[in-house]
């Protein structure tokens, strides 16, 4: 399939999945489609310090109580309940890892991608994982069909796979979807510039203001200016929000 036959294959199932989730806004939760709309547009923060990153997932196994595992070792019926309370113990731990809400929205997502990717009659390897307490997608592949020009098609994924998520469980997703490794080459660039930035903004005592950029992008750009202990913040509205960099006082 040609480049121009898989752009139109694309835009298609782009096409349905709004209409799928059009209907399902109509007849669902209405609050819930505004919350996820306001996360996908505000996730960066605007006056940046030196915050880490976000608290890890809570640690969804069960524990388990001491004391339940106490008792006499000479009697045997007491052994054998402890043994029992143990076994209970371990299923109830693996039914809380395959119920963790986040590994079930990268899942949702995997699904809505590898569909996508066989209309699209594009090969690719898709895993999904759990870090910095928000689901993480990523597409293996050679190709930058799914990428677009500046991450544009990458962007509009990512929001259909999201809604995807809402669609299937109910809530909210901050799910970050990455295609060909696009969005770690991304940041390695990004850090470049910001560390530029940065040094500039020191030399000259005045601010620095930087392109337009998406909110991941901002996210990054923010991240180097409070590592290298200056502040900076956004302006401007989206698409052509920026980041401002500020001298030292």
């Amino acid at each position: 399939m040609v480049d121009g036959q898989q752009d139109t294959v694309i835009e298609d199932a782009t096409e349905d999945r709004i209409e799928d989730v059009s209907d399902t806004r109509e007849a669902g939760d209405a609050e819930e489609q505004t919350a996820a709309a306001a996360d996908l547009t505000g996730e960066e923060s605007e006056s940046v310090t030196a915050d880490g990153p976000a608290d890890a997932v809570d640690d969804a196994d069960a524990e388990v109580d001491a004391d339940d595992q106490g008792g006499d070792d000479s009697d045997d019926a007491d052994s054998d309940a402890d043994s029992d309370d143990d076994s209970d113990d371990d299923s109830d731990g693996e039914d809380a890892d395959s119920d963790n809400p986040l590994e079930i929205e990268g899942e949702v997502a995997a699904d809505y991608l590898e569909e996508l990717l066989d209309i699209a009659d594009l090969d690719g390897d898709i895993d999904t994982y759990v870090e910095n307490d928000r689901a993480h997608v990523s597409v293996l592949t050679d190709s930058d069909v799914l990428v677009g020009k500046d991450g544009e098609v990458l962007e509009a994924l990512q929001e259909l796979a999201r809604l995807a998520v809402i669609t299937e469980t109910g809530n909210r997703s901050r799910l970050m979807l990455d295609i060909a490794g696009y969005r770690e080459r991304r940041r390695k660039a990004l850090t470049e510039l910001a560390i530029d930035a940065v040094q500039e903004a020191k030399d000259s005592g005045e601010p620095v203001r930087l392109a337009p950029m998406n909110p991941f992008e901002r996210k990054i750009v923010h991240d180097v200016v409070a590592a290298a202990g200056l502040t900076s913040e956004s302006e401007g509205e989206e698409p052509q929000r920026r980041v401002v960099i500020l001298p030292s006082a």
